[in-house]
C-alpha cells in the first residue's frame, strides 16, 4: 500500500511539473507572439515614416526640377499619389477602421511622362 501511495505521490508530481512546463512553454509563446506582432507594427510605422520622407523628397524635387521642355522626364505627380496611396495602406493596417483591411488600388507604376507635341524639323 505504501507503494501504491509512493507511485501515485511521484505520478502527481511529474504531472505537476509537465503541467507547469507546459503553462510556461505556453506564455513564452505567447509573450513571443506579442513581440512579433509589436515588431511588426513598429517596423511598418517605420516604413510609414519613410514614406512620408520621400513623399516630401519628391516634392522638393518637383518644385526644384528644371522647367525646360524635355521629351521625357519624371512624373512627380503620380509617384506622390502612389506614396499617398501606399502609406494610406499602412496607416489603415497599423489604425484599423473595420475589421478587413480593404482592397487597395493599384498603383501607376510608370513614372516616365513623354510629351506628345513633335519635335521641331530641322
Amino acid at each position: 500500500m505504501e507503494q501504491t501511495c509512493r507511485r501515485t505521490s511521484a505520478w502527481l508530481r511529474a504531472m505537476a511539473v509537465l503541467l507547469l512546463a507546459l503553462a510556461l512553454s505556453l506564455s513564452a509563446g505567447r509573450q513571443a507572439i506579442a513581440s512579433d506582432g509589436a515588431l511588426e507594427r513598429e517596423q511598418l510605422a517605420a516604413l510609414a515614416r519613410q514614406i512620408e520622407l520621400t513623399d516630401r523628397l519628391a516634392e522638393h524635387a518637383a518644385s526644384t526640377a528644371p522647367q525646360d521642355r524635355a521629351r521625357y522626364h519624371f512624373d512627380y505627380a503620380r509617384l506622390r499619389a502612389d506614396l499617398r496611396r501606399v502609406r494610406a495602406g499602412v496607416q489603415d493596417y497599423l489604425i484599423p477602421q473595420r475589421a478587413q483591411p480593404r482592397d487597395p488600388i493599384p498603383l501607376t507604376g510608370d513614372y516616365v511622362r513623354r510629351d506628345e507635341r513633335p519635335e521641331p524639323s530641322p
